[in-house]
């Protein structure tokens, strides 16, 4: 998945894929799903692997309790047992938990995977062009898309004006006692840019119902639909090979 396909077939997949992880309560596929976006993440996306790492582990300490439980305790949440019964789990003799755990890994390495090849703006234009989302709503949702990662890079300028101030070297993480003292001016910096973005869309007249012209936006390719062709046929293959094995 390169950052040039368009996005619309690869949301569209990934979606498939995640669903088809949270349907399949079977190990082996959520360990498939998640190697397999990592290493796409890694080779095609060229994703260094220590981000990759740092990625997982949000996903990590959301399904960590399942874990604890099932290796650590040698029991079982009635969650887990209950999901494993509904869903009907190919393998009996593994942990309910171990599932679940692999499974939020899972969805977001496949997450990730979109996140990070995927351009916010060709994103929002392509649903503004080809789903007919609302201007107002596509200006919206693509300064919330800008805006976490702008907020990442202030904090950035934010910690080395106080380090050049304070005559000491930057640190590679910053403390709590730091952070703290940074949330009021993140706050105003958020505040700011959500009052430009009303200015910026009050000024475009993006108004519900009024016809407006569009960017250029990525057409469908061929080759976006081969892949995408592509992606559901391996997804098809992995599904009948587990049930054949």
């Amino acid at each position: 998945m390169r950052p040039t396909l368009h996005p619309l077939p690869k949301l569209a997949l990934c979606l498939i894929w995640i669903g088809a992880s949270v349907l399949v309560f079977d190990l082996r596929f959520q360990l498939l799903t998640w190697a397999l976006a990592a290493l796409l993440l890694w080779r095609g996306a060229r994703v260094p692997l220590w981000k990759l790492l740092a990625l997982s582990v949000p996903f990590a300490l959301f399904g960590f309790g399942f874990l604890i439980t099932s290796l650590l305790f040698n029991a079982e949440s009635g969650f887990a047992v209950q999901m494993a019964r509904e869903q009907g789990a190919v393998q009996p003799d593994v942990s309910p938990g171990l599932v679940l755990f692999f499974r939020t890994l899972a969805c977001g390495m496949v997450s990730a995977l979109f996140a990070l090849t995927t351009d916010p703006g060709q994103l929002v234009r392509a649903l503004m062009t080809h789903l007919r989302l609302p201007a107002p709503f596509g200006f919206a949702l693509m300064q919330a898309m800008h805006l976490v990662p702008d907020l990442g890079r202030e904090l950035q300028t934010l910690r080395m004006a106080r380090a050049i101030q304070q005559g000491r070297p930057l640190r590679r993480l910053p403390r709590p006692t730091e952070l703290m003292a940074l949330t009021i001016p993140l706050l105003a910096f958020a505040i700011r840019r959500a009052g430009r973005a009303a200015i910026a869309m009050e000024a475009k007249g993006l108004r519900p119902g009024h016809p407006r012209s569009q960017m250029h936006s990525l057409p469908l390719r061929t080759t976006d639909l081969i892949l995408f062709g592509l992606g559901l046929a391996v997804l098809a293959a992995v599904l009948l090979l587990l049930r054949q094995g």
